[in-house]
């Protein structure tokens, strides 16, 4: 089963490495901080780099979540599973299958897509937003990126994901 934890933004990172060192490996199948490649410019080269796709958050795949509750509170940085009434909450399958749609088990990295602009039509050609082109809504095409629109914890999101754009084709009517 897939929890979610939500630590302080901007030491997700921090907060990962602690957990993976001070949580019993028996108690997590897997734990991980989702992300997603960008490329960027740095000093006139474009790079490839990592950006954390949903900040604030790291996910938990367990099916001892009550140890894993126990467990989490030797992590000395503030972490609590996401729930109501102290009742915790699961991803549902939708928000699973999402992430696992773009990711792989142990690789939990958006790789960057390409295409193409056809007129007002975008076809992505390579990576994995190949069959999820309707959830782009937006593309900024100087950084690189479109912005897709999911559903996660109860609410809408705009997500980055890296997508390159290789060609673009107007429509020229005669």
């Amino acid at each position: 089963m897939w929890y979610v934890v939500q630590v302080v933004g901007g030491r997700g990172r921090r907060v990962l490495h602690l957990v993976e060192q001070l949580v019993d490996d028996d108690v997590l199948q897997e734990c991980f901080i989702p992300q997603y490649e960008i490329m960027k410019k740095i000093k006139g080269e474009w790079k490839r780099r990592s950006e954390i796709l949903l900040p604030g958050y790291l996910f938990l795949i367990t099916d001892k979540v009550d140890q894993a509750a126990d467990e989490l509170r030797k992590v000395p940085a503030f972490t609590k599973l996401l729930g109501n009434d102290n009742a915790f909450i699961l991803l549902n399958a939708d928000e699973i299958a999402f992430i696992d749609s773009f990711t792989t088990k142990d690789h939990r990295v958006v790789e960057m897509s390409e295409g193409v602009i056809e007129g007002d039509e975008i076809s992505i050609t390579k990576g994995p937003l190949v069959h999820h082109t309707a959830l782009v809504k937006k593309i900024d095409r100087h950084k690189r990126l479109a912005y897709v629109e999911t559903t996660m914890f109860g609410r809408k999101l705009n997500l980055k994901v890296g997508l390159e754009i290789v060609r673009k084709h107007r429509n020229i009517s005669t």
